[in-house]
């Protein structure tokens, strides 16, 4: 009852008296509650990402880079590959959302053995595989906006480092569109 005075004190609202009083809690209100659902929900997978992931700031910004990367290299992969004429919806839902559900494991995985290995500072191999995936993920959303024909957003620097990217993704490219025509 404190909290939720105090809170409602500070705040003057109602609502947040509401939420945050112990009366919230009571397992009979919460099985009634609109929000129950949900709530439940969340919490579950708030702590299943803290376990796997850690608690530490630096961490969840490293994975929020990750997935916006991500995110950003799905947009430029479906760009270039309609650009291209290699877009395939089956192949984004059968490969590409497992390879990455996959890939977003290695720095769960790091966390995990940052704590069983009791590594030093802020989990050493769980940065290492991070940085690395984000690196990687740069690479090919950069190569990606490229072949989408977005280059002019892009500095010459940055192409000139990402070219071999570029050129694999192109030699992908036309290896897809020969398979789809017949030829061999």
């Amino acid at each position: 009852m404190l909290l939720s005075y105090t809170i409602q004190g500070r705040l003057g609202c109602t609502t947040m008296n509401k939420l945050f009083s112990l009366e919230a809690l009571n397992p009979s209100n919460l099985l009634t509650s609109n929000n129950s659902i949900a709530a439940v929900i969340s919490a579950c997978f708030g702590t299943f990402v803290s376990t796997v992931y850690g608690v530490e700031p630096n961490r969840k910004i490293a994975i929020a880079i990750l997935l916006m990367l991500i995110i950003m290299d799905w947009i430029s992969g479906i760009a270039a590959s309609r650009k291209d004429g290699t877009y395939a919806s089956q192949y984004g839902i059968n490969v590409a959302t497992l390879r990455t559900i996959y890939v977003l494991f290695f720095p769960a995985l790091g966390n995990l053995l940052d704590v069983w290995l009791e590594t030093p500072g802020p989990g050493i191999i769980f940065l290492g595989i991070t940085g690395g995936l984000i690196y990687h993920y740069w690479q090919s959303m950069t190569a990606n906006a490229y072949r989408a024909g977005w280059e002019r957003w892009i500095p010459d620097r940055v192409i000139k480092h990402v070219e071999a990217e570029i050129k694999a993704k192109e030699v992908r490219a036309e290896k897809e569109k020969k398979k789809r025509e017949g030829v061999q």
